[in-house]
Formats: structure tokens, sequence, C-alpha cells
């Protein structure tokens, strides 16, 4: 018999689903705790707020979405094939999520100037991730990595916006000639 996780793992893990699926402002902490199954003193003991719980949401995100991103490129021997397997991973993320997008730039629309930590977290993740096409493509100028970066932002945001992979993968073409992989 499979064992239950803590009771922080399984806040976390709903938080990070309803959030996730539902947004911050739609999801209620009622919700949240039904869904991990655990008593509203659990919620406080472990999170002493709302935000606190969105603050967890957002760096959970962040690792597990960065995980995915290595392991998906980790195989690729040059630096542009790493790049392309990284559009291939957007099409994979897609799949799995049901064209949700990118949770930082759905929670993005939901935070206020005054929400300075998950701004906070939220503009780490997107420097980490135009660092990461800056590393890989050190050799190219930096309008190439520049454009790589807003050609894969701009791939999650309109395959969410038209639920369809056709924006990757157009993206990804685009990439391919800007490296010369073809």
């Amino acid at each position: 018999m499979k064992q239950k996780a803590e009771p922080k793992q399984r806040l976390l893990d709903a938080a990070t689903e309803l959030f996730f699926k539902q947004g911050y402002h739609a999801t209620g902490i009622n919700q949240v705790i039904e869904e991990a199954g655990v008593a509203k003193a659990s919620l406080y003991m472990h999170y002493p707020s709302k935000e606190a719980l969105l603050l967890a949401f957002l760096q959970h995100r962040h690792e597990t979405w960065f995980a995915g991103l290595h392991a998906a490129t980790a195989k690729a021997k040059s630096p542009g094939k790493k790049v392309l397997a990284a559009f291939d991973y957007l099409q994979q993320k897609n799949v799995e999520e049901d064209f949700r997008g990118c949770a930082f730039l759905n929670m993005l629309s939901e935070v206020s100037d005054k929400e300075k930590e998950a701004l906070a977290i939220i503009r780490s993740h997107k420097n980490e991730l135009r660092s990461f096409f800056t590393q890989l493509l050190h050799e190219a100028s930096p309008a190439v990595q520049t454009h790589v970066y807003l050609l894969f932002e701009s791939a999650i945001v309109e395959s969410q916006l038209y639920r369809d992979q056709w924006p990757v993968q157009e993206a990804r073409k685009m990439v391919e000639r800007l490296l010369g992989q073809k």
C-alpha cells in the first residue's frame, strides 16, 4: 500500500495542481485544504499565508520545470541540438499539461507589484531560462541568443492561446534556420 505524503507535501501538490489549472485568485485556501486532505491547522503550520503557498508553488515549479528541461536536452550532442531539444520539451509539456502554458507568466498576470517575492521568483525563472540559452549559444551573437529566447517564450504563449503545437513547431523551424541546424 502506497503511503501518503506528509501534509506539507500534500498541500504543495494540491496548490501546484490548483494554482496551475485554475489560477491563484480563483483557488481558495479551503479548496487546497480539501484537495490535500489536511486540517486547516496543518496549512498554517507549514504555510503561514496563501502567498507563502504561492511562493512555495513557484519555487517548486521552477525546480521541476528546469529539471525536466535539463533532462530533455542532456542527450543532445551540440549546443544547437540542445536548443532544438528545448523546443521539443515545450511540445511534451503542452501534451502533459493540456496547453496550460507557462506557470510563471500565468501567475504574472495575477500578482501585483505588492507581491515582490512572487515577482522576484518569476523574474529569476525567466532570467535563468535566458541564461540557459545564452550559455548554450555562447559562440553566437547576443542578438541570436536573444532571438532564440524570445522565440521560445512566444512559442509558449501562442501554443497556450491556440491550444496547438504549431507555434512551437514554427518557432523551432525558425531557430533551426537561425542556427543553421537543418
